[in-house]
This record gives structure tokens, sequence and C-alpha cells, in this order.
């Protein structure tokens, strides 16, 4: 490999900005550090009550019937909510962050499930009570008949023909013919490229291996909490610890069936998500009791329901097989990827089929992936999706055909690395993705070839990810004295409130401390997707670095016009 890098041209690049690539403090340090700062849980309004929510503790079964009518009679219990709260959600599927799977009707039956229970966890019932120790006994009281059904966890075991269905009208889609009978496969992805067969006959060293990844939770240490209030005039305001409040918005509305416009969503700061909070899991529940009680109603989960209830990301079984020629170059692959995608379909499966063999070159591919039905809760996003049990498996099978073949890690990956201009199995053409640079990189530091003591190893593998676009709208103003405001509606999870307050101060020319970020509630600015996908830095910084452009643009009109010259003359 030879790659050509111009130090000249970064350094020249890198002088030219001011603010970017700096290390400034950043906006919401000290109000964390101090303690001030408001999550989901720390919120009380006048006349708050407390929800609870009654869980299934059977991983499937049926609901025979639901009786509430001790709980009510309870004193200190104003509101009980079942799922026939919801009303008839029509299924409708669309796809939404990161690709996500949206099925209003699903996310209801998450919410409180509706004829079945399907894992252990699964929300049966909420109450609103004055004390969350009265809300704990109201729940206790609730009287669930249940027919227990047969029950399947692991993904290939729910793959089989005969295994209980948890969904019997459910039949796998992307498949032709369409099937007849219902299966826990929800759909299956294909893609490729090339003839795999004639690949593997041209390859003089093939590897297949099959590796396996279990569920893992994101782990976030703020368990999900909100405050819903429901007002006379029919008015609502939702304050939250969410990835995306607009989401919270959108699914609370069509849940309850309410204009978006008569629910305001406040985001509060959020004490980690990492994807896990992107999906909704309290708000409309919160909602509906405040409906039904008249009064502000509260929820928080405990670190049991929180693991019981929400979404890790998915187990996997992933099947790889690759094979290179003498010299080292990688001539096909095949890969089969199942993952389990809980008690609702969804599964990252799509992100994974597409970044399995993205970061190489390889004229014959063929992929395969299966979103499966398991009893357990609906999987959620963790960091890149899919992408890294899909990596774990290709990457294994790369280091082993290097092992066979007597090559550096390293120039095994860089003799197939994908180069700009390249496609992508699932069609994108690649711009510069500095694959081969950064294996360059990696071969030329220090850490490379330093000795190592005993018990340690060194490790190489490449990964591939998206940087997810996704609709978004920011505002940047002006102050009298000249400092700015920057008005975005993306949760900050990861800084990004001092990264767009950079990204601002560079383009209007003044210093960093002069630019104030703040994350907007759903009626103070324009509609953004949720904070995931790697997408924020990227697409919201696209729409501040634009909008701040305007505001150059148009202070350069305003002194034309009063100096009566042209614009061209004017130099920010």
């Amino acid at each position: 490999m030879n790659v050509v890098v111009n130090p000249a041209r970064i350094a020249r690049d890198l002088a030219n900005l001011k603010v970017v690539g700096t290390r400034p403090v950043r906006p919401d340090g000290v109000e964390k550090v101090t303690g001030r700062a408001a999550y989901g849980a720390d919120v009380v309004l006048p006349g708050t009550l407390i929800g609870h929510i009654l869980r299934s503790p059977h991983a499937h079964a049926r609901i025979k019937s639901i009786d509430v009518s001790e709980a009510l009679a309870l004193e200190g219990v104003k509101a009980v909510a079942t799922s026939a709260d919801f009303g008839d959600i029509p299924s409708e599927v669309h796809f939404g962050a990161e690709g996500q799977r949206v099925n209003h009707r699903e996310i209801a039956d998450n919410l409180l499930a509706r004829d079945k229970v399907l894992y252990e966890g699964h929300a049966v019932a909420a109450v609103a009570a004055t004390s969350a120790q009265i809300a704990r006994e109201a729940a206790r009281l609730i009287q669930v008949e249940y027919e227990i059904l047969p029950h399947v966890i692991e993904v290939e075991a729910a793959m089989a023909p005969d295994a209980p269905l948890l969904n019997d009208q459910l039949f796998t889609a992307n498949v032709d013919p369409a099937p007849t009978q219902p299966s826990n496969i929800a759909s299956v992805i294909r893609m490729g490229t090339g003839d795999v067969a004639k690949g593997f006959a041209e390859a003089a060293v093939v590897v297949e291996r099959t590796f396996t990844t279990k569920a893992v939770h994101q782990g976030y240490i703020e368990p999900h909490a909100c405050i819903a209030s429901y007002n006379e005039d029919g008015q609502a305001v939702i304050q939250c610890s969410s990835q995306g409040q607009f989401v919270i918005r959108e699914t609370s509305a069509i849940l309850l069936g309410m204009k978006a416009s008569e629910i305001r969503v406040v985001p509060l700061e959020i004490g980690g998500g990492f994807g896990g909070k992107t999906l909704t899991y309290l708000e409309p529940v919160a909602l509906l009791l405040s409906r039904k009680a008249g009064r502000p109603v509260k929820m928080t989960m405990s670190r049991d329901d929180v693991f019981k209830g929400t979404g890790p990301t998915s187990a996997t079984v992933i099947r790889v097989k690759m094979g290179a020629t003498r010299d080292g170059r990688i001539v096909a692959a095949e890969a089969e990827l199942k993952y389990q995608a809980g008690a609702f379909p969804g599964s990252p499966v799509a992100p994974g089929c597409m970044t399995i063999f993205t970061p190489y070159d390889i004229a014959n591919m063929s992929i395969v992936g299966y979103d499966v039905l398991t009893n357990g809760p609906k999987v959620a996003a963790y960091r890149a999706p899919g992408s890294p049990p899909a990596a774990f498996a290709a990457e294994s099978v790369v280091d082993e055909l290097a092992q066979r073949l007597n090559l550096d890690p390293i120039e095994i990956r860089a003799r197939n690395a994908v180069r700009e201009g390249m496609r992508a199995v699932y069609g994108a053409k690649f711009g510069p993705i500095g694959c081969e640079e950064v294996l360059e990189a990696a071969r030329n530091s220090p850490h490379y070839t330093a000795p190592l003591g005993k018990n340690q190893g060194r490790g190489v593998a490449s990964g591939f990810w998206f940087n997810f676009g996704g609709d978004s709208s920011a505002t940047v103003a002006l102050n009298g004295d000249g400092s700015a405001m920057v008005v975005i509606g993306t949760p900050d999870i990861g800084g990004q409130r001092a990264s767009q307050a950079m990204m601002a101060a560079e383009i209007l020319g003044i210093p960093y401390e002069q630019v104030r970020t703040f994350v907007a509630d759903t009626s103070s600015t324009g509609y953004n997707m949720v904070t995931g996908g790697s997408r924020v830095t990227f697409a919201v910084g696209t729409v501040v670095c634009q909008a701040a452009e305007k505001v150059v643009q148009q202070l350069r009109e305003r002194a034309a016009m009063i100096w009566d010259i042209d614009v061209d003359a004017v130099a920010w």
C-alpha cells in the first residue's frame, strides 16, 4: 500500500481554523459538576402524582382478564390505565431514526400489553397515586389472569418451524413467494454482488466460522424518567430524559389521539443513552394517567425496571465464510446474520448486513440477514447498532486468513481496503473514506511495534459506520452586544452544545465564549430527528453552519445598504 498524505495541506487547513480544533470548557459542565443540572427525575410540579407500572412475571402468556377495581378503590389512587385506554391503533410500518422500524400499534402494545405479554417485565397496567408507596400497593392489587404459553429466548431456536409463535399474524417479509404460515422471522434481508461460487473456486485459502454474541444492555447511569401534565385546555407538557423529544411528541400524540401541536416536550439533561433512549417507554403512559387524573404524573423506572422493560442490543448468531488468494487478495465473502429482535420486529440486522464487509473491496459477496422475534424486551440501538457483532465476526475471520497466509494483520487489510469512488454492497458510492490512510497511520504508530510485556497482546480490526443524516433545524441569532445564540433541537449526549457553538463561532468570527447553545423544546424550534446514528455533529452542524453563514450574509447586506455600496465590497 502506498498512500500519499499531504502534511502541508492538512497544516494549512488547520491553521485557518481559530476555534474548531481547540478544547474549550463545555457549557453544561458547571451545572453538572455542581449538581444543578435538571434530569428526568428532578422535576416536581404542584399536585404531582407518582406513577407505577405493573409488569408481567411471565415470559409469554395470554391475558385473559384484568381487574383494576381493588386498585381504584385504594385511598390515594387517582387513575389506573391499561391498553384499552389507547384505543385501536392501526398497524402501519415506517422507518425512522437510524433506519429503525416504527409501528405505533407495536409501540402501544409494548407500553401496555394488549392481548399477550411477550416477555418477563412486559408492562400490563399503570397506576397514578399520591405517593410511591400507594402506587406500588395499588399495582399489587390489580388482578391479572394469565394463560401461560411456551416461550423461546435463543434466536436460532425461535427460527425453528415448531418454535412457539409470538405473533400468529406475522408473516416473513421480503421473501418470494410470500409465506402462507406465520413465523417468528419478521423479515429477511439479502444483498450481494458478483459470483460467490466462482470467487471461492479461485481462493487458495477459505475460512468459515460461526460466532455468537449475547444481548447487552446499554447500562446508562440515569434510568428512564419523565413528568407529564395534561391541562384543562387540552394542552399537554412532557418533561423527560430522551434522545429525541420530537419522537416522544409524535408517539404520544398518535397513541392518545391528540394533535402534535397540543403537546410540548421539554428535553432535560440526559444521564447517558448510547442509543437506548431513542425508544419510548413511559411518556405516553404518564400523559394518559395525567389526562385521567387531572394532575401531573411523574414516573421513574427502578434499575430492575430498566433491565427488564427496556431494550438491550441484539443477541446474534453470525456465520462468516471468506476466501483469499495466496497473495492475500480476498476474492469471496459470505455471511449469514441472525439477529434477535425481542418481542417486536426491528432488530438492527440491516445495518449489520450493510457494514459487515464494507471496509473491504471484495468482488464477490453474498449476505443474508434475519430479523427474529424472541421472548425478550424489544431491542434498542446501542452504539452503531448492528455493526459491532458483524465486525467482530468478519474481522475474526480476516485475522485467521492473515495467519493462514502468514501476512501481517494490517497488510491483509491494506491489500483489500476500500477506496474513494468504490461502491458499498448496499449501493452507496464512497467519497474520501480514509480507510487506507487509517491503516497506514496504524502501521506507522509506535504502538504497533512497541515490545509487549508479559500477558500483553495487540490486535487490529477495521470497522465501518455511517453518518446518518436525517431531518434537522437550527437557529443562529445575534444579540445586541455581539454575542450569539444557537438553538438546536437534539438532546446533548456527547458535548454537542460545545461542538455547535464552536462551529458557529468559527463562521461568525467571534470567540467561543460569546456563543451560547440551547437545546429547545418541541414548541421552540423546528423538527429534529433523534440524537443518534452518529448524525448530530455532521447533520445539525451542517445546518448550524448554514444558519451562521446566512447571519454573516444578512449583516453584510445591511452594512452595504447603510453605506450605499455593493454587498461584494463588504468584507467580513
